[in-house]
């Protein structure tokens, strides 16, 4: 049981850090740097335009990364410690 809770915990300080770092791409990779209204509309649209979309995409992009490391930090954690 020790081995679970060490995953979760790994999962969620991932997903805290996944969630950070996303934050911070938003804020800072718009043409208006910030966190205010038009901050996070052309960093969200910024975002998705990478991949050829708008700011639709740059959300869900955005929403799915700290799910993704979380997920990551658990599996990494359950495959080393077996």
């Amino acid at each position: 049981m020790s081995n679970d809770n060490g995953a979760n915990k790994a999962a969620v300080a991932g997903a805290a850090v996944g969630g950070a770092g996303a934050i911070g791409a938003v804020a800072a990779s718009g043409s208006v740097i910030g966190l205010g209204a038009t901050g996070i509309t052309s960093g969200l649209a910024a975002i998705g335009g990478v991949v050829g979309f708008g700011m639709a995409t740059g959300l869900a992009i955005t929403v799915a990364s700290p799910l993704a490391i979380g997920a990551a930090a658990y599996g990494l954690f359950k495959w080393l410690k077996d």
